[in-house]
C-alpha cells in the first residue's frame, strides 16, 4: 500500500487532523449532546447512501451537507473533514474485525489438529455474520471501495485492507507453525483466502449466491484445509504436532 508523500514545503499533519470533532458544549445525555449525536448521524447516513451510490472519491462536502438537510458550515462542527467522516463510518467495523481477527489468531495457536484449525476458522466466520447484518451498508461500502488508491478519503479504507491483510496473514503464520497446515509462503494462502471471502461476500449482496451462511462457512473452510493439505510429517521445530 503506497502513502502519500509530503512535499518538503508542506508541514507534517497535527495528529487532530481528520478527527471526528467531540468536544460539544452539552453535558452527556442532555439536548446538545443529544442533537449533535442526531446531527452526526444525519450527515454519517445521507454519505454512506451517496458513497454507495456514486463512490467516495466523487461525493463532495456540499452534496453530503445538502443531502442531510444541514449547511455546509454545519458540517465542520462535526467533522474536520470527508476523511474524518469516513474513518467515523468504517471504525465501528475495523474495530471488531481486529478484535475478531486476535481472537482467532489465540485460539489457532492453541489449535492441535485440523479440527481445532477448523473450530478457530469457524468461530471467526461466523463472527463476521452480525458484523455484516448491523453494518450492512458499511461492508457494501468497504467491498465497494477496498480496490481504490489509498489516498484522500479513502484512507480510512486503505487502512482497513491493510489490517485485514495484516490479520490473515498473522493466522496462516500461526497455521504453518503449529504444523496444522503446510505452504511454503503463508501470504499466498492468507490473500487467496481474503480474496475468496470478499468474492462470496459480493455474490451473496448481488443476488447471485443464495446458499446458507453456515453452508457458505464451511465450504471455504474445508477447501482452505483441503487446498493447502495438512502436515503428514513432523512439524518444524518448537511446532505442535
Amino acid at each position: 500500500m503506497s502513502s502519500t508523500k509530503i512535499r518538503p514545503a508542506e508541514k507534517p499533519p497535527k495528529k487532530a487532523d481528520h478527527r471526528v470533532v467531540l468536544s460539544r458544549p452539552g453535558a452527556p445525555g442532555g439536548r446538545r449532546d443529544e442533537n449533535r449525536k442526531a446531527r452526526t448521524e444525519a450527515l454519517g447516513k445521507a454519505a454512506l447512501a451517496l458513497f454507495l451510490e456514486h463512490g467516495i472519491e466523487a461525493v463532495t462536502i456540499d452534496e453530503i451537507a445538502h443531502a442531510a438537510g444541514v449547511a455546509k458550515g454545519s458540517f465542520y462542527r462535526y467533522f474536520d473533514d470527508k476523511t474524518a467522516l469516513v474513518a467515523w463510518l468504517v471504525d465501528p467495523v475495523a474495530r471488531q474485525m481486529r478484535e475478531a481477527l486476535a481472537r482467532t489468531e489465540a485460539r489457532l495457536g492453541e489449535a492441535k489438529d485440523r479440527a481445532g484449525a477448523f473450530t478457530a476458522y469457524q468461530e471467526l466466520a461466523l463472527a463476521l455474520v452480525p458484523l455484516a447484518i448491523f453494518h450492512f451498508d458499511v461492508v457494501r461500502l468497504y467491498l465497494q471501495e477496498s480496490r481504490a488508491p489509498s489516498r484522500g478519503a479513502c484512507a480510512p479504507i486503505a487502512a482497513l485492507v491493510q489490517a485485514i491483510d495484516d490479520g490473515s496473514v498473522r493466522l496462516s503464520e500461526v497455521a504453518v507453525q503449529h504444523g496444522i497446515v503446510a505452504v511454503d509462503d503463508p501470504r499466498i494462502t492468507a490473500f487467496a483466502t481474503v480474496g475468496a471471502i470478499e468474492q462470496l461476500a459480493m455474490s451473496v449482496l448481488r443476488g447471485r449466491l443464495d446458499a446458507s451462511p453456515p453452508e457458505i462457512v464451511g465450504t471455504l473452510i474445508r477447501m482452505i484445509l483441503d487446498g493447502i493439505g495438512t502436515r503428514t510429517s513432523a512439524p518444524k521445530d518448537g511446532a505442535t504436532a
